[in-house]
């Protein structure tokens, strides 16, 4: 008899194999002068989602978070945060994995930078900040149009081709 390749060895398959707080930072260089101020404070949020291979099927997302809050122009803190998780990604086709990495691994890790960033926040003695959901499909595919953007070539006046940053006389 001859043997049968293994199907399961063929099979896609995906798991998250570790979370973990890859980096926490607060700051609140004005404290304690402006924790007697009256005045509500303005929040600013940047995520930024990143990743890298480890291994041949063994990959790291993690997810990064700013929080600028201010009154009058001035810090009432900052705290950066990264959310980082090891995913395993056997015999997923190309065109699906980077929107696996891209999507899906930093909506599973979202959830705990979000905890991270209220914990860190509430041990301030200030109210906690609860990071709004984000929807990283959407991100995905804003990153892609930009990325498709910056590699279109661009037309000059002499009908030539000239490429993003060239110099053109």
């Amino acid at each position: 008899m001859a043997e049968q390749p293994n199907s399961q060895d063929k099979a896609p398959s995906f798991a998250l194999q570790r979370t973990y707080l890859k980096d926490l930072s607060l700051e609140m260089p004005n404290a304690p002068q402006i924790l007697l101020e009256q005045e509500g404070p303005t929040v600013e949020v940047s995520l930024n989602v990143g990743g890298q291979r480890l291994a041949e099927t063994v990959f790291e997302t993690s997810v990064t978070a700013t929080v600028t809050t201010r009154i009058n122009d001035k810090v009432l803190y900052l705290v950066e945060a990264t959310q980082a998780g090891i995913f395993e990604a056997a015999n997923i086709p190309d065109e699906q994995l980077d929107p696996l990495l891209g999507i899906v691994c930093p909506t599973m890790l979202y959830p705990y930078l979000r905890a991270n960033v209220a914990d860190a926040i509430t041990r301030t003695s200030l109210p906690a900040l609860h990071l709004a959901e984000v929807n990283f499909q959407a991100l995905y595919e804003q990153r892609v149009a930009e990325l498709a953007k910056q590699q279109q070539p661009q037309a000059s006046d002499s009908g030539l081709y000239v490429p993003p940053g060239a110099k053109t006389n």
